[in-house]
């Protein structure tokens, strides 16, 4: 048990040898020892031994990879669902082309009594590589992955501590959970604007002042490739004896790269949560949630997995995922990763000769800052990232947030020297044509999102979950001021409520989300998105 009550396997998953999670993890697929022999062998299958042998490269030797691949060129006329039998082409070409990659799980890359336990393979070899003792893929994205963990941390009223750079999907877990959070406030750099995780001393204060916590959870890296002191609040975590749980959706690709810092679990966090789908080459909502279970319950992230996974899950998605987790495990896949990095240091630095704002690693210390990351800062040339969107949106260049200060182009292991000059290109283009006065990211400081996730959060007045089931009414927006807020809200990118249900709204919260309105930027899971109204609990409705 851990002191707030959660249970756990209090033994080292590593040093126990019998009993339930020593047989859970042979069910997974072995110890690690076991595990590193088979991660990148090859094996007939108990599925019409469709296993495509002698596979060209390590991720055509990937077990998901080759069941997929042999169900979709084996011929079959199968009687399983998914509806379309990868023969819609019949009823359209178009349809036929999205469709003819969606091999099932069940009677696809297995048989629908999983017999051959080619996931099992899969997710072992994802838990030697990255050096967990349980390890799961999802289909439902990070999103899933982290309200699985966040349903094994505790039980309802359980106190969790939860930095307030949290993703939706955290918050929602704990609705779902009926845990309490504390909220720990982030750093931001004082240059550049940009959150640099959470205070390590700040966590500790946390933890003394709720010692019935039982789990610290972080996010890292931030949205905007920063990196805090996860080693350091890792540290903390154990030394109350708690987990450290880590939302690591934007850095599947971390620690495998020459100089890139190292992934979640290295760092000596417990649970890491990542999106294969962000960086890596997988289908959307690819995802994969791994852990050490010396602090964590292996049996209780199992339950809490699939409770909220769908049981038809899509065989090209977790074969996707495989296949990532299979270039990681390669040399070349390490050597892609540095040449890209290169390529991107090279990119910051033309943009930057462009007039450009463009932060790097050189700017927040060893281990600080994502190699990938590309976040151009728009208002030295006076234009908004909005405005520069705009542009690039008509050249046929989506990106993948833009808000008032610039914009953040999504660069993955796909991208290579001609992708980025078709950018670096572009941009170019609008540098040249911008003439207003310069802005800085701190003109209108307070009145950011960012600003909102740095400041200390008012006291809840109820939980997550009592404010989600309560009563409520929509208000006029101004006067839902000092009213306890029932929804969530937030801009989007990235997804980071700055209203959370249960604590009061207030004025420097509505500012913050008008401002972002203004500027362009897109407000999510508003019952009102035009921000005319809010949804407010009812006085007297709703219990702590």
């Amino acid at each position: 048990m851990t002191r707030g009550g959660a249970p756990t396997d209090p033994r080292p998953a590593s040093a126990a040898t019998s009993g339930p999670a020593a047989a859970h993890r042979r069910t997974r697929g072995g110890t690690p020892a076991e595990r590193r022999r088979r991660a990148g062998g090859v094996r007939g299958s108990a599925w019409q031994d469709g296993r495509v042998h002698d596979p060209a490269t390590p991720i055509e030797a990937a077990p998901l990879v080759q069941a997929w691949r042999a169900a979709a060129d084996g011929g079959r006329t199968p009687f399983t669902i998914p509806g379309h039998k990868r023969r819609a082409g019949g009823l359209s070409p178009v349809l036929g082309r999205m469709l003819d990659a969606d091999v099932p799980l069940f009677g696809g890359l297995d048989t629908v009594k999983l017999t051959s336990g080619v996931l099992a393979e899969a997710e072992s070899a994802a838990a030697d590589l990255w050096g967990a003792d349980w390890a799961r893929l999802s289909v439902g994205g990070s999103t899933h992955a982290n309200q699985a963990v966040v349903l094994a941390l505790g039980r309802p009223g359980d106190t969790v501590l939860v930095a307030r750079t949290a993703h939706r999907s955290t918050l929602l877990g704990l609705v779902l959970a009926g845990l309490r959070p504390v909220w720990l406030p982030v750093r931001l750099d004082p240059r550049w604007g940009m959150p640099v995780g959470v205070d390590p001393a700040v966590a500790a204060a946390a933890l003394d002042r709720h010692p019935e916590a039982v789990a610290v959870v972080a996010v890292e890296p931030s949205y905007l490739g920063t990196i805090g002191p996860v080693a350091e609040l890792a540290a903390v975590a154990h030394r109350a004896g708690v987990p450290l749980v880590v939302d690591q959706a934007w850095g599947a690709h971390l620690g495998w790269g020459p100089g890139f810092p190292p992934h979640a679990l290295a760092a000596g966090a417990d649970a890491l949560v990542t999106s294969a789908h962000k960086t890596l080459p997988a289908f959307s909502q690819a995802a994969l949630v791994l852990a050490r279970t010396d602090r964590l319950s292996a049996a209780r992230l199992e339950r809490a997995f699939d409770a909220g996974h769908t049981t038809s899950p899509a065989g090209a998605v977790l074969a996707s995922a495989d296949a990532s987790r299979a270039l990681l495990a390669d040399p070349a896949g390490h050597e892609l990763l540095g040449r890209l990095a290169g390529e991107v240091a090279g990119v910051r630095a033309e943009l930057r000769a462009a007039g450009y704002d463009v932060p790097g690693p050189e700017d927040f210390g060893p281990g600080g800052f994502d190699p990938l990351k590309l976040v151009v800062r728009t208002g030295g040339l006076g234009v908004s990232g909005v405005a520069v969107e705009r542009e690039l949106l008509a050249r046929g260049l989506p990106v993948e947030m833009a808000d008032r200060d610039g914009i953040v182009p999504a660069v993955g292991l796909a991208d290579d020297a001609g992708s980025l000059a078709v950018l670096v290109a572009a941009l170019r283009d609008v540098a040249r044509r911008a003439g207003a006065s310069p802005r800085t990211p701190s003109d209108g400081a307070g009145a950011t999102p960012w600003d909102q996730w740095a400041a200390e959060p008012p006291e809840a007045v109820l939980t997550p979950r009592a404010a989600f089931f309560a009563d409520h009414e929509s208000v006029p927006l101004q006067d839902a001021v000092g009213r306890v807020s029932a929804e969530v809200v937030a801009p989007y990118p990235p997804g980071v409520p700055v209203l959370v249900p249960g604590e009061p709204v207030t004025g420097a919260a509505i500012a913050a989300l008008l401002a972002a309105r203004a500027a362009g930027s897109r407000i999510a899971y508003a019952h009102d998105p035009q921000l005319a109204t809010l949804q407010v609990v009812r006085d007297g409705a709703g219990t702590r």
